[in-house]
């Protein structure tokens, strides 16, 4: 059967977007060349690189790359002193948006060492083509110790030809279309002008804010929400904190908030299924009362999930992709957030002690929010363009501040709140 990109993937493409995670070791795993040089055959794409087909043959296509060579992909770099997160963080920024060669699969493996306590950390790096958040768990779950061993298939199998491509392409073509992507959706109003949106440039700065997916639970069930409005309510609570700093006034944000449309949560199917949920939120007020109506908006909404790739492919053929993603203000920021790992995992050996998601922002949206979970630990990553975001450790020390109080329940209601009233 043909790989190929799938319509969400599009977005990806046109956005040039890459993300991750670094998985934080007890210590070093030792030798993770061998190790992963054996465990990415569980994966198929890990070996494949993207090829475009030829004209009328339809979407790019994953093909074997019959040069795969795992030194390509896994570096290893010591981390300068002091070793501590922040110097992590710093490493990790500059790797996650650090442009993949298109020539060879799009992912990389980065072992850090000379971290404090002797820990170390494996910074992985996808381009979102290959994965998205639920996709790279799958990778990782394959990666880590106790991974089924994959059956031996050969490699490298030869690239279709062009013959099947066009007979692939045309058959799709033929294939009744599903459910409009866009019935149900409400074309959302461009979001209020403010200080979060202008075109960023290259550099950018990852802080974090940690709280307990238990107390955050407990902090969205007593409104009515999920773990996910909580989060939310924190996010455009530390917004809008720190806009008002910035003499910046405004009541709400349209924030882009990715859904999952993925059927297999496997590593055999990885690609972009995400859909998107632009949802405009109330940043001030009461935070209690902020995630009631946040724990109503959302719920109402996500029956009105909707695939981008229509969209963003009539772009491309226009030729504006990357100009709208650099001038669009549908949104002002976007959130993220994956539910990670139930049980601990070990790299060689070495018991992971802790997962930090990565992302980077795209076009003119100057900070953005990923979440990702690891047993009780809930780990938000706080990504920006440190030139538009100079008040960066503030608006991080707000955040951290609103998961406190949440999870706290400092304020909280003594009874169940209506959800929507």
């Amino acid at each position: 059967m043909i790989d190929r990109t799938s319509p969400e993937d599009l977005v990806s493409l046109a956005s040039d977007m890459q993300v991750g995670a670094i998985v934080v070791l007890e210590r070093d795993p030792g030798d993770v060349e061998a190790l992963l040089a054996d465990r990415v055959r569980a994966v198929p794409r890990l070996r494949r690189r993207l090829v475009r087909a030829p004209f009328g043959c339809g979407r790019p296509v994953w093909v074997d790359d019959a040069g795969f060579d795992i030194a390509r992909h896994v570096h290893r770099t010591v981390c300068p002193a002091p070793g501590d997160e922040a110097a992590l963080l710093d490493i990790a920024s500059s790797l996650v948006i650090r442009p993949l060669p298109r020539s060879s699969p799009l992912w990389s493996a980065t072992l850090v060492t000379g971290l404090a306590e002797d820990e170390a950390a494996l910074v992985l790096v996808f381009h979102h083509v290959l994965s998205d958040g639920i996709g790279g768990l799958a990778v990782l779950a394959s990666l880590v110790d106790g991974a089924p061993r994959p059956e031996a298939v050969p490699f490298p199998i030869a690239a279709p030809s062009f013959r099947e491509l066009a007979k692939d392409a045309w058959a799709s073509r033929l294939t009744p279309p599903g459910r409009n992507p866009f019935a149900g959706v409400q074309r959302p109003s461009p979001g209020p002008r403010c200080s979060l949106n202008q075109p960023t440039g290259p550099r950018r700065q990852q802080t974090i804010a940690r709280t307990s997916v238990s107390r955050l639970h407990a902090a969205a069930h007593r409104c009515g929400g999920t773990v996910n409005d909580a989060l939310l309510t924190a996010v455009t609570g530390a917004l809008g904190s720190v806009l008002a700093s910035r003499d910046d006034h405004v009541d709400e944000l349209v924030v882009s908030i990715p859904v999952s449309t993925r059927r297999s949560t496997t590593a055999a199917h990885l690609g972009n299924s995400t859909g998107v949920m632009p949802v405009a939120l109330p940043i001030g007020g009461d935070r209690w009362s902020r995630l009631t109506r946040i724990a109503a908006t959302t719920r109402s909404h996500k029956k009105a999930v909707a695939s981008a790739a229509p969209f963003f492919r009539t772009l491309e053929l226009l030729g504006i992709a990357g100009w709208f993603m650099d001038h669009q203000r549908l949104v002002n920021t976007v959130v993220t957030n994956v539910h990670g790992p139930d049980q601990p995992l070990q790299l060689g050996g070495a018991p992971v002690v802790g997962l930090i998601p990565l992302s980077a922002t795209t076009g003119n949206v100057t900070v953005a929010f990923a979440a990702l979970s690891y047993l009780d630990a809930f780990t938000v990553t706080v990504v920006a363009d440190p030139d538009h975001v100079p008040d960066l450790l503030a608006l991080t020390e707000a955040l951290q501040a609103e998961l406190d109080l949440l999870g706290a329940g400092t304020g909280a209601p003594t009874r169940g709140v209506t959800p929507g009233g």
